[in-house]
């Protein structure tokens, strides 16, 4: 996609929105991982792991964009994305940063491209999706959107909290690309692209409204299922 089409810069908008909707708890990591070091190495830890973050989160990604060529794996991938953006309107478990601190620069760094790897599965397939096998427009994405979430996670996690809103927003994207993946698959794309030109966009609405109310609902029912239990502890053996 060149520079100056709209589909490059609403791509470019898609993997921004994505990597801060996805990208609070890589940034928790992060500080989780430098806060024993030194003042003046903190900034260090920081810029190499998140370098060393970057490069690898373009591998995967690139290896990804490849994979999903393959076919139904689009597909899967879209059913993965629609389970990510569910568990993303979720209430979130207490203790989910068991992140072990170091003491030492390379210590802190590997820590964070470790954690990273493991928790970047939801990015790499998000960002795949949303990059339509454009590598290049991958990394400008990232480029971009990776300063704003170390340097500005602090208020991305502020608004996010103030504003719950975003998050159902976030969600709804997830659900808007894995839409779009379902019906641009290898085995859909041509049917799809003479018989149901239509699905183009109603299969992404569809999918993302799918999961801001099926993550809405399982959120609403969690504190609910907990309430009887609840109501016992509290009741007082009658005599």
């Amino acid at each position: 996609m060149a520079l100056d089409s709209p589909q490059f810069w609403v791509a470019v908008l898609q993997i921004i929105a994505i990597d801060i909707v996805l990208g609070g708890d890589n940034a928790v990591v992060i500080a989780l991982a430098c806060r024993r070091l030194p003042e003046q190495q903190r900034k260090l830890g920081i810029f190499w792991g998140v370098f060393g973050a970057i490069a690898l989160r373009v591998v995967l990604i690139f290896f990804a964009l490849n994979l999903l060529t393959m076919p139904y794996l689009k597909i899967v991938g879209a059913i993965l994305l629609v389970w990510i953006g569910i568990k993303l309107l979720q209430p979130e478990a207490e203790g989910s940063h068991e992140i072990d601190a170091s003491t030492t620069l390379i210590g802190a760094i590997k820590t964070i491209i470790v954690a990273d790897a493991v928790m970047s599965l939801d990015n790499v397939i998000a960002i795949a999706g949303a990059a339509k096998d454009d590598i290049g427009l991958v990394v400008f994405g990232l480029v971009v959107s990776v300063p704003i979430i170390v340097w500005g996670s602090q208020m991305v996690l502020r608004v996010m909290d103030r504003y719950p809103v975003t998050i159902a927003i976030g969600a709804g994207l997830l659900g808007w690309i894995a839409g779009d993946m379902a019906v641009t698959d290898v085995i859909t794309k041509e049917w799809v692209s003479s018989e149901a030109k239509y699905l183009q966009w109603i299969a992404p609405a569809s999918v993302a409204l799918l999961v801001i109310v099926a993550g809405k609902m399982l959120a609403a029912r969690k504190p609910a299922k907990l309430e009887p239990l609840e109501d016992l502890a509290n009741d007082k053996p009658k005599h």
